[in-house]
């Protein structure tokens, strides 16, 4: 059974940073797509970033733009989100999510596209 590993969420200050990371348990996902989602109390679950092993590109959601950074290391089979300039909207559970097969851009959002999930790592920010 394939597993995701999240660590790094925890409590920050507004205007601060954290850095996320996703471990993948193998590189099961190495030629397919690795993704955060956030999902906040009573809010659907909300794409944030992800990285396409294929081709290296990485695509983000409009709410973060500017603000985080996702890179990765497919020979660790991790990626890494950095969030710089945190707002108490970001406070969320973030989770890492993947998928083993190619995708193209379009599909790259909806969650559902996802077969594998992590459990999750929180965030929060104080204002």
């Amino acid at each position: 059974q394939e597993q995701l590993i999240e660590s790094g969420g925890g409590l920050v200050q507004a205007g601060g940073s954290l850095r996320l990371s996703c471990r993948a348990s193998s590189d099961t996902f190495s030629r397919g797509v690795m993704a955060w989602f956030r999902q906040a109390p009573g809010k659907e679950r909300e794409f944030v970033a992800c990285i396409r092993w294929s081709d290296r590109s990485t695509y983000y959601g409009d709410s973060i733009k500017g603000r985080f950074t996702l890179s990765g290391n497919n020979a660790k089979n991790t990626m890494y989100l950095q969030m710089n300039s945190l707002e108490p909207e970001d406070a969320a559970v973030y989770y890492c999510a993947a998928r083993i097969n190619r995708m193209v851009v379009t599909g790259l959002r909806p969650p559902e596209n996802y077969n594998y999930w992590g459990q999750g790592t929180q965030v929060s920010v104080s204002s």
